[in-house]
């Protein structure tokens, strides 16, 4: 579920994002393109790779996009498992855009 204007949402993520969460979370972020995205991580308790693989292309695409994609809260499980990964960048603001 988003919450969501015209041009924005805040896309709140799921607290597990394993494998079983890939392709819902892909779905979610598809119906969502063409609006900028921030990402609610505060919930997530666990960040698995195919998740992040999912957030990296969305992340690229809302670039191509010049759209803004970017973290809002995020729980302590969430940033240290994204340093595990070596913290790939997922934000993307567009040059111009105030936060």
């Amino acid at each position: 579920m988003s919450l969501s204007t015209s041009e924005s949402a805040v896309l709140p993520l799921a607290p597990v994002l394993d494998l079983n969460a890939a392709e819902p979370l892909r779905q979610s972020l598809m119906l969502l393109r063409g609006r900028a995205v921030t990402l609610d991580a505060s919930r997530v308790t666990r960040l698995g790779g195919l998740c992040l693989q999912v957030l990296l292309a969305a992340r690229a695409a809302w670039a191509e996009e010049g759209r803004a994609f970017v973290l809002g809260q995020v729980s302590t499980e969430f940033a240290d498992q994204l340093a595990l990964f070596g913290n790939p960048e997922l934000q993307f603001e567009p040059e111009g855009v105030i936060s």
